[in-house]
């Protein structure tokens, strides 16, 4: 009983956390101070290279007003080479646009979370993980492998942030090396 009310409740401390942007710094953490841009998630993905296939799939699924709303949240951002990898179709295409709403909500989800959140809230769990309700009601698993924050959803998919993250004004972007979804899933 206690194991599934500290899973229930991991959610709810991470946003917490994020919402307190303690001062301590989590070993291994690589992200210094990140400063906060004047930008919404849209336009900064918009203007990040290297993500012209998820910017895609935003326009094409009709999200881009939510990614300029007010949020928080926090995109688990996947590179073109990740869809490429993946061998996705094409997110421009109107026939795939519930498709790309559904790639999308698995890699969103709520509150602002920068690296050193999600890094302090799993060196504070005492398995080493940490579970989030992405916007899709999927589970993902972050924990770590070496210096590197890794992310699993349930279908087995597992990506590692990568690069810069980007802190917008409503929320954050956070660069990761996979889709969170199975290709035939999305």
């Amino acid at each position: 009983m206690r194991t599934i009310m500290r899973r229930a409740l991991t959610p709810l401390a991470v946003i917490l956390l994020a919402a307190c942007g303690g001062e301590e710094k989590a070993a291994g953490d690589a992200t210094a101070e990140t400063q906060p841009s004047d930008r919404t998630l849209a336009a900064t993905l918009q203007n990040a290279d290297g993500y012209g296939a998820l910017g895609a799939a935003v326009r094409n699924a009709g999200l881009t007003s939510v990614l300029d709303g007010v949020g928080p949240y926090t995109v688990f951002a996947p590179a073109d080479a990740a869809f490429t990898a993946a061998g996705t179709g094409d997110f421009t295409d109107p026939s795939l646009r519930a498709q790309s709403a559904a790639l999308l909500r698995a890699h969103i989800v709520p509150g602002a979370l920068t690296r050193r959140d999600i890094a302090a809230a799993i060196e504070r769990d005492a398995d080493g993980s940490v579970q989030m309700r992405s916007m899709a009601n999927t589970l993902l698993t972050f924990t770590r492998d070496g210096e590197a924050i890794t992310v699993a959803s349930e279908s087995g998919a597992r990506a590692r942030l990568t690069g810069a993250e980007n802190v917008a004004t409503n929320g954050v972007l956070q660069p990761v090396d996979a889709l969170l979804v199975r290709p035939d899933a999305s």
